[in-house]
């Protein structure tokens, strides 16, 4: 197998055509129509670490199913030709269908309605031996997988929505080898057993050197065993026009931020501004900022303390 030249990150997990639609005032209700104000399309899952991670100057290489339907093909141009994104890895199947999640955004959150089916083949099947790189992102399933800690870097693990409401413990045996974990607050708390984000953080980082629980518009919280810091920074105010994949983005530019050295705290606020600027737009990947904007952003500031604390995207 070829494999791609040498990478920052290498990203495997489940690649939707995502819908987004933004602007409604509450759920739709049966036997009604809503129009919406705003609507964006294009590659979600998986893709958003991709989108994020090249947008902010990182070599990606993404494994992922893709079908051999237009969407599939829409969202392995979009990647591979618009973003720079490495698709050596990824295989498009005849006969198998894009899984496609429509997006309903509302009162600052969203509800997701998903059609798919699983890949024909695994991510280990996919990827074989793996290419060296500095990080690997892996979003955990049921199934465990070995390819993560075979790229010799760090191995930064995800998890998403359990459909069966179980949050099965044993999901969390899949931390070990794994440089870090960083779930929602939700995802956190059920995965734990445990009443609040900071309890649950505790109990994560005694599973993994690098615990982080994202807290939406509440910021982040983190603990770092490796260098023994703790860090909290809080939500950053903003228009909410859609908040789908904001989660991917944080981790993605927090594995950036990881890969400069950073320290923890100035590594949280950087994950928490990219994905405060994510939620600005509607859509998932194509919302992810890029360098210019976070700088534009920092550029522009008036607030002296955020000036003060953001400081350091002058060396990024």
């Amino acid at each position: 197998m070829t494999h791609p030249p040498q990478l920052d990150v290498l990203v495997s997990g489940l690649l939707f055509f995502d819908v987004a639609f933004s602007g409604l005032d509450h759920a739709p209700q049966p036997g009604t129509e809503v129009w919406t104000s705003a609507m964006a399309s294009g590659p979600g899952g998986i893709a958003n670490f991709a989108f994020t991670l090249s947008r902010l100057g990182l070599r990606t290489g993404l494994a992922a199913a893709f079908g051999d339907d237009p969407l599939g093909g829409y969202c392995w141009q979009l990647l591979a030709d618009g973003e720079g994104v490495d698709l050596t890895l990824s295989r498009r199947f005849a006969g198998w269908t894009t899984p496609t999640t429509v997006a309903l955004a509302y009162q600052g959150d969203r509800a997701l309605i998903t059609h798919g089916a699983a890949p024909p083949m695994s991510a280990d099947e996919m990827i074989g031996d793996p290419p060296p790189a500095k990080a690997a992102i892996v979003h955990l399933e049921l199934e465990p997988v070995a390819w993560p800690l075979r790229t010799g870097g760090l191995v930064f693990a995800d998890v998403g929505w359990d459909p069966s409401r179980q949050w099965s413990r044993a999901m969390l045996d899949q931390l070990a080898g794994c440089h870090a974990f960083t779930p929602n607050a939700h995802e956190a708390m059920s995965y734990t057993r445990t009443g609040t984000p900071e309890a649950a953080l505790r109990s994560l980082a005694e599973l993994v050197p690098l615990a982080v629980v994202t807290c939406g518009a509440d910021g982040a919280l983190a603990v770092d065993s490796t260098t023994g810091e703790t860090a909290r920074v809080p939500g950053l105010p903003v228009e909410i026009a859609d908040p789908t994949g904001a989660g991917d983005v944080f981790g993605a530019a927090l594995v950036a931020a990881t890969l400069a050295g950073r320290p923890l705290v100035e590594r949280l606020r950087f994950a928490n501004l990219a994905a405060a600027l994510s939620v600005q737009r509607v859509g998932g990947a194509v919302s992810a900022p890029t360098r210019d904007e976070l700088d534009h952003w920092w550029q522009h500031l008036t607030d002296p303390d955020l000036r003060r604390d953001y400081a350091f995207l002058k060396e990024l």
